[in-house]
């Protein structure tokens, strides 16, 4: 299954992204409004260079429902929020193919899984108040549903031939957030 091969093909851009982005500060209530900035920065760098990419490459998976994946516009309004300037860039290295498509997505996915955790830890540090988690908690209560249901159809559609490329999407992901 191409979920359990990524997961264990990508673990040390995983553990490098976590350790850059310092996230184990924000479990120890260490981590800051300005580590949290940097954090939305590297997500935007992603979403918006990669979401558009995927939603060309997966149009024809209506079951990704990926009107409902989409996170720029809840990325955006927490940058808005925080007087955060972004502009758009060209990604450096395009997604060649649906498999690397998928592979990209399933960071962004797993992400997203993980953003969920981040939300309720930061609720918990004084810090941040005030602040408004709408990128990390972009699905609500459907985050564990959306990510089972992802994994249920990168399982399906990914066949052997194609998981070399669906890690190369999934490090190229990886790559933009650290």
């Amino acid at each position: 299954m191409i979920s359990v091969f990524l997961k264990e093909q990508t673990k040390q851009q995983h553990d490098d992204t976590e350790a850059k982005l310092q996230s184990q500060k924000i479990f120890d209530k260490s981590y800051t409004l300005d580590d949290y900035k940097t954090l939305l920065i590297h997500n935007y760098k992603l979403i918006s260079r990669y979401e558009p990419q995927i939603h060309d490459q997966l149009q024809n998976y209506p079951e990704l429902k990926l009107e409902l994946r989409s996170k720029i516009e809840a990325l955006k309004t927490d940058l808005d929020n925080l007087n955060i300037k972004t502009e758009n860039e060209v990604p450096t290295q395009n997604l060649e193919n649906e498999a690397e498509a998928f592979g990209a997505l399933y960071v962004m996915e797993g992400s997203t899984l993980g953003g969920n955790v981040i939300a309720k830890q930061l609720k918990r540090n004084p810090e941040f108040e005030n602040v408004e988690f709408n990128y990390f908690g972009v699905y609500g209560e459907n985050t564990g549903p959306y990510w089972q249901e992802f994994k249920s159809i990168i399982d399906e559609k990914i066949t052997e031939e194609h998981y070399d490329a669906c890690v190369a999407g999934a490090k190229k992901a990886y790559q933009l957030l650290s």
